[in-house]
């Protein structure tokens, strides 16, 4: 029996990239029952990781008594904060190219074909479109019994209709993990056939995760001083999100001038060095959706401070781009903090642009994307930054205050169905709700 050392595993250093030239990454061998047999087989282990995504532990067994053989990948990695569902309309052959991650926790549906598979019902796995149509075929003949051939039939005819292109249809991937991905190959532009919503786990998801709610109510009498909640910073004990070792995560209240309180958390990880911050509201959701756009003369605007909460997208109209509310978490920085935290995400930590799937076309698009955002940096590049949020939550410094900034608008607007729906206002209930 192997034994992990402690720093080992506080480190995260149990999980190593996969390199040619390492001896010491080598699989771990386990002799274990062969289900086909019952006869002793033997099962290799190993440990990795892929980069820019997660931890993963990729087991085989093999008989020699019966030459039974199986592969297994399964996730190590952290469970996100939200669950994550993809919806993507497939209108070309084009779009059958796209890579797709599936985690095992993951729902597949096609609504064309009135056709789903459910979570841990398949393994985990990375493939194309084009793929996961063929394996959606083969899943299809090994789950219906023999007395509907006639129905497989027409069902393999109608997926080999949409696998050709000769017919669109919609793909969603709903994730309660949030492991799962679909490629934008237009990225860093948007992809208006592709459609995210991140959501709140229910109670019955998080069961099926494994993850146990506390029901212990606190002893200790909340603090009701606001002056003593302004002055405390409060630590609690949370798992680094790059090497999963145990850390600490530092909380306060702060008050921002002319906007409002926020909640700052610091995430500092003494063995792997690793650095994060996030930026919580500290008040309800406005009444009005709040769009900030300021226009960039000098490369002193990149000095300003920016407060963008987690509901709130970015647009920068010059370049064609748009991220998301979810796509980077809510952040108490500068412009240029902010421009350096999306040039990581699309161009540095992009899984796309490495390996077997990356093409030398899009690591020359996304490189144009960087070079073109250090010239916003640099001050050489006249463009407009858009914040909205419509929770009204963000917040852009106005250097001229209390004067108007000649640079900066803001607007206020009313939100729409579907932004109350993705901010969870349409089911909330604040009169009445004791019946």
């Amino acid at each position: 029996m192997s034994v992990i050392a402690e720093e080992n595993v506080r480190g995260g250093s149990v999980f190593k990239e996969i390199n040619a030239d390492d001896e010491d990454s080598q699989p771990t061998e386990i002799e274990s029952l062969c289900m086909n047999c019952y006869q002793n087989g033997m099962t290799r282990i190993l440990l990795t990781k892929i980069p820019f995504f997660k931890e993963i532990i990729v087991s085989s067994f093999t008989c020699p008594n019966c030459s039974w053989s199986n592969t297994e990948i399964q996730s190590a990695g952290r469970i996100q904060d939200q669950g994550i569902t993809y919806t993507l309309n497939v209108k070309s052959k084009q779009d059958m190219n796209r890579e797709v991650v599936k985690a095992d926790s993951a729902t597949t549906r096609i609504p064309e074909l009135d056709f789903e598979i459910p979570p841990y019902t398949q393994k985990g796995c990375k493939y194309s479109l084009n793929f996961l149509l063929i394996w959606i075929t083969i899943f299809t003949f090994q789950e219906t019994a023999p007395e509907v051939a006639v129905k497989i039939s027409e069902f393999i005819d109608k997926l080999k209709k949409l696998k050709e292109g000769e017919s669109g249809f919609t793909l969603v991937i709903d994730d309660p993990s949030g492991n799962s991905f679909v490629e934008n190959p237009f990225a860093p532009q948007t992809d208006e056939a592709l459609s995210v919503c991140n959501y709140t786990r229910t109670p019955q998801q998080d069961a099926q995760l494994g993850i146990k709610a506390s029901n212990e109510e606190e002893e200790e009498k909340p603090i009701n001083d606001i002056d003593s909640m302004r002055n405390e910073v409060l630590t609690f004990n949370t798992n680094c999100p790059e090497c999963n070792a145990p850390a600490s995560t530092n909380m306060k209240l702060v008050q921002i001038p002319h906007f409002k309180e926020v909640i700052i958390m610091a995430t500092n990880c003494d063995d792997c060095g690793h650095r994060t911050n996030e930026v919580k509201s500290g008040g309800a959701t406005e009444e009005l959706g709040t769009k900030i756009t300021l226009h960039l003369t000098d490369v002193s605007d990149m000095s300003r401070d920016l407060l963008k909460s987690e509901t709130c997208s970015i647009l920068i109209p010059e370049l064609e781009f748009e991220l998301g509310m979810a796509a980077v978490g809510g952040k108490f920085t500068t412009l240029e903090g902010l421009l350096k935290d999306i040039k990581d995400l699309i161009v540095s930590k992009n899984p796309f642009t490495c390996g077997d799937s990356s093409t030398s076309d899009r690591t020359e698009k996304l490189k144009l994307f960087g070079q073109k955002i250090d010239k916003i940096m640099a001050g050489d590049m006249d463009v407009h930054i858009v914040l909205d949020d419509p929770a009204g939550n963000s917040y852009l410094q106005n250097i001229y205050a209390p004067d108007p900034d000649p640079e900066m608008t803001t607007e206020k607007y009313t939100r729409t169905f579907e932004q109350n729906e993705d901010l969870g206002l349409n089911d909330m209930k604040t009169e009445g709700y004791q019946k």
